[in-house]
């Protein structure tokens, strides 16, 4: 059982401390952000609440946040996200990737988006990729874990929906940035390392907190 924590500020503690945070329970024996804050503080709109946390810490330039690993939201902290990146991201442009027929066109077009204007909402990203139409929805979503899956893009924050009158009206829609420009924008430096260098960095980071059967899953995340 992990130590369980109350306020945003303590997440930031756990989040530095362990590297990699998931939201819901992740890797076994590991702490995830629902399993050590209290069910009842979840959608309470309240400072206690850790799903308005998610996206803070990523506002805050805290860590990276974004369905990362096995399509699961996570979150890493600075100091480990390049180690992730290099890991988990290509070495290859969206555009070679493409080319080389590892990537979707449907990934290019929503990432070649994001990357014109940093900070673009769910909504207006979905009209402008054209991919509006009801049966095309998982196409969309689809596309967004291609690119969240290599680190290409991050969940930069939550774009209110407002109406005419600057008025909140509706659900809130979930905003993406570029790796790159989040990174750059928050002062978080590429790293030198070979991929390699990378994973064992990370493998003997979380050696230091972790027992063997969390280390398993790890290692496997880390392929």
């Amino acid at each position: 059982m992990h130590k369980q924590i109350k306020t945003y500020k303590e997440a930031i503690h756990i989040i530095e401390e362990f590297g990699l945070l998931p939201l819901a329970p992740l890797i076994p024996d590991y702490p995830s952000l629902g399993s050590i804050t209290a069910k009842e503080v979840w959608h309470s709109d309240t400072e206690f609440d850790p799903w308005m946390w998610r996206t803070q810490f990523s506002m805050d330039g805290t860590a990276g946040y974004g369905k990362f690993i096995k399509k699961k939201s996570v979150l890493i902290s600075r100091e480990l996200l390049p180690y992730f990146k290099r890991v988990l991201g290509e070495e290859d442009s969206v555009e070679q990737r493409f080319a080389d027929g590892k990537l979707s066109r449907e990934a290019l077009v929503v990432f070649q988006l994001i990357q014109e204007e940093q900070g673009i909402d769910t909504r207006a990203l979905r009209k402008k990729s054209g991919l509006i139409q009801k049966e095309q929805k998982k196409v969309f979503e689809n596309a967004l874990l291609e690119l969240q899956g290599y680190m290409d893009i991050v969940i930069a924050g939550i774009q209110e929906k407002t109406d005419d009158h600057g008025e909140k009206n509706g659900w809130n829609s979930t905003a993406f940035e570029t790796y790159d420009a989040w990174t750059i924008r928050n002062g978080i430096q590429k790293l030198g390392h070979s991929r390699q260098e990378s994973k064992d960095y990370l493998i003997a980071h979380f050696e230091n907190k972790c027992n063997e059967n969390a280390m398993k899953k790890i290692i496997k995340i880390l392929q």
